[in-house]
């Protein structure tokens, strides 16, 4: 059992969660949790290490999909968890994966495909978010365009409840997403507050990219001058936008409420 603080692997499970450089560097990030695990890995991904805390969790392998143990399990003391752990002492797993490296051209696609686009978003919070909305509507792909914060960061899976890893989430540039959109026939839908057609009035049965801005600077000038469409959601308070998280689900739903009469 791992008691000290200052144990290597101890240390480097902190440095992966902090330091998103250390994530990119060794192609390895940190998952929290038993119900993240379990989505990670029936989507996928591969576990490096094990990591859990008897006294929370007996066996982690009663309850986590594992056809193979090739990877080291290690137990962690109490207080060692109790400073790993985003939530405390609530399920007692940690495990460090193999991130993905993927690219649009490998999103399976259905018929007639959903795609959320997102331009530099920033807070960690709002992409969590929008990965629940995305997973919520059966979503292709959201693809997360001039990144600003790193799609293995924590903060992110836990808000997301590990819809990261089952809704395709691939870090691009504006060129690389407009291009493959354009090669697929997919239509671009722009969330533009300056539009003058309201959301619900537009059509959506066909395939749809929905591009989403910041909330203090909304789309860049990019994409609002190559969407085949700009909408916008009315707006009849004080405030001018909504959380992007909040818009994106409003958009989405109407496009499933739309597609399902």
């Amino acid at each position: 059992m791992i008691t000290s603080a200052q144990n290597p692997r101890v240390r480097q499970i902190a440095l992966l969660m902090e330091k998103s450089r250390k994530r990119r560097e060794e192609g390895i990030f940190v998952i929290e949790g038993i119900r993240e695990l379990n989505i990670a890995l029936q989507s996928g991904y591969s576990i490096s290490e094990l990591y859990y805390c008897p006294a929370i969790l007996r066996n982690p392998f009663s309850v986590l999909p594992l056809k193979q143990n090739s990877f080291p399990v290690e137990e962690l003391d109490p207080r060692i968890y109790d400073k790993l752990a985003y939530r405390g002492t609530t399920e007692g797993i940690v495990a460090l994966m193999h991130s993905r490296d993927l690219s649009p051209e490998q999103i399976p696609l259905k018929e007639n495909p959903l795609i959320i686009v997102l331009e530099s978003v920033e807070k960690p919070g709002n992409l969590g978010a929008v990965l629940r909305t995305a997973d919520a509507v059966a979503a292709d792909a959201v693809l997360v365009c001039d990144p600003l914060t790193d799609i293995y960061n924590p903060n992110i899976i836990r808000a997301s409840l590990g819809c990261l890893f089952s809704v395709p989430t691939i870090p691009c540039s504006s060129e690389t997403a407009c291009a493959w959109l354009s090669s697929r026939h997919i239509g671009i839908v722009a969330a533009n507050c300056q539009s003058d057609r309201l959301y619900h009035q537009a059509d959506y049965s066909g395939p749809i990219a929905v591009v989403m801005g910041t909330e203090d600077k909304g789309l860049s000038p990019f994409w609002r001058t190559r969407a085949d469409l700009n909408i916008k959601i009315p707006m009849r308070g004080r405030i001018d936008s909504l959380n992007v998280s909040v818009a994106t689900a409003v958009l989405c739903f109407e496009i499933v409420r739309q597609r399902n009469k």
